[in-house]
């Protein structure tokens, strides 16, 4: 059965937060990946303002995972509002599953990242479903292959 866990949106102060969160819960961060960090892409390239800033960073709790990203100044002009500061995030056991719930969850929405596989490893997209709440959904052969 996939596992559900929070994925929260910062504008620019993602890093701080989650320092204090591990300060609190205790533990390690499991990954933690900055914009500098991504392959170069033509059509969302980084601002120089964004290097350092967290693409995404996780802090296993418990069995789940509290997760986030900072948001790009250049692609989302750096806002974070009640629309876009909370997601949904998927953990599938496989990549069919993934793409089930990826493919029914996204019925009738609109999808911002097609599933596909990512640069960080995972089988990953994101979408909003038809009643506005946000998605992700993710297979990480790493942890579950």
């Amino acid at each position: 059965m996939a596992q559900i866990n929070p994925y929260v949106m910062f504008s620019g102060n993602a890093e701080e937060a989650f320092d204090f969160y591990k300060s609190v819960f205790g533990g390690a961060f499991a990954v933690v990946v900055r914009f500098k960090d991504m392959p170069a892409d033509p059509n969302h390239p980084t601002a120089e303002s964004d290097a350092n800033k967290i693409m995404h960073i996780a802090l296993p709790i418990g069995k789940n995972v509290l997760m986030a990203s900072d948001v790009p100044e250049k692609n989302m002009a750096g806002k974070v509002d009640s629309d876009n500061k909370f997601f949904v995030s998927i953990s599938a056991e496989s990549k069919e599953e993934a793409g089930k719930l990826f493919n029914g969850l996204s019925a009738g929405g609109k999808i911002e990242v097609p599933i596909a596989d990512s640069p960080w490893g995972t089988y990953f997209g994101m979408f909003a479903d038809k009643y506005g709440i946000q998605w992700m959904v993710d297979f990480d052969p790493r942890r579950n292959g």
